[in-house]
């Protein structure tokens, strides 16, 4: 393992790490590392749309001997201004993009002793997971027997250093007169489901009590916090991230070039490819490849998208500023 310290930072603590002489990843700066508080937790300023979609002055060419530093500067830089969603939001919203994550229960048969299953799950429109269970399922005993329990999300299975969200709570049987929306939720997030109609299935809906998260492990990005249930319910679903996983295609399918252009215009940093991940209404991020480095870019929309059609136009308008530039 290699280390190597941050080129914007002196601080023996602002560290990014190669691992196996691999790739050095780079995690946007979601959310701000603040002491831990009792159940609160303070987000930074969301920086005003404007500041957001403004890029960098400084430029690099490849050639550069220090252009590798170069680059982490002006990915610095460019991801303090960018707007992204408030981390309550964020969260909120990620869950509920979500169809899996790992169920840490009380062990029924090893008293004390914590047991784990994968499960899949659905948010309902408070944000609570809705589980479907067999009676058959050593985590439905688990949870007959103590219904205290956590779910942990990663919205990047295969970045430890992207988000991380534990949602802690109480697991509760669905009453009968709410099964079939129970059941309508969790079938719109796993239509092949059929089991459910198993007589041995139920449904269970996990109530919040604290959601906690963490990312930007192993990288001198590293932030932290905890919300409370009152927080984590009273905050929104974004309205676009909806549309992400057929956008995104649509992009990475046909137009691979155009965001590479949209990215390379809008931050000053000379990537080599760009691979758009998820999108919401103040912006994507994208997985960028630059001098055989890979890390993530969030790249804001010059304005608040107001629906789907209206990401169509902001793509449009970004990437005919971009070829103006160009041309």
């Amino acid at each position: 393992m290699r280390t190597l310290v941050s080129p914007w930072s002196s601080s023996p603590s602002s560290l990014y790490t190669r691992v196996n002489g691999g790739p050095l990843h780079l995690l946007p700066p979601r959310f701000r590392f603040c002491p831990p508080k009792p159940s609160k937790f303070s987000p930074f300023l969301r920086p005003p749309l404007s500041m957001a979609a403004s890029s960098a002055q400084q430029t690099v060419s490849p050639g550069d001997a220090k252009s590798e530093v170069d680059v982490f500067q002006l990915v610095q830089a460019h991801q303090e201004k960018a707007a992204r969603l408030l981390p309550m939001e964020e969260i909120r919203t990620v869950l509920d993009c979500s169809v899996r994550g790992m169920l840490s229960t009380f062990s029924h048969r090893l008293e004390g002793y914590p047991s784990g299953s994968m499960v899949d799950f659905a948010c309902d429109a408070d944000g609570s997971p809705i589980l479907a269970i067999s009676s058959l399922a050593y985590h439905s005993k688990d949870l007959l027997a103590n219904s205290k329990c956590s779910l942990l999300v990663a919205r990047d299975p295969e970045d430890r250093t992207d988000l991380v969200i534990t949602l802690h709570g109480d697991a509760i049987s669905v009453p009968e007169k709410d099964r079939e929306s129970a059941r309508a939720m969790y079938l719109s997030k796993h239509p092949n489901a059929f089991w459910v109609d198993f007589g041995d299935f139920q449904f269970m809906r996990i109530e919040p009590r604290a959601v906690r998260f963490v990312s930007g492990v192993a990288t001198a990005l590293l932030g932290s916090g905890e919300f409370v249930r009152e927080e984590y319910k009273a905050a929104k679903v974004d309205p676009i991230a909806q549309f992400a996983k057929p956008v995104t295609s649509h992009m990475n399918r046909d137009h691979a070039e155009d965001t590479k252009l949209i990215v390379r215009h809008w931050t000053s940093i000379p990537v080599d490819s760009a691979y758009m991940l998820d999108l919401d209404s103040l912006g994507f991020n994208v997985k960028a490849t630059c001098q055989g480095s890979n890390f993530k870019l969030r790249i804001p929309f010059p304005r608040q998208a107001a629906d789907r059609k209206d990401v169509k136009t902001l793509v449009v308008e970004m990437l005919q500023a971009a070829k103006g530039q160009d041309s």
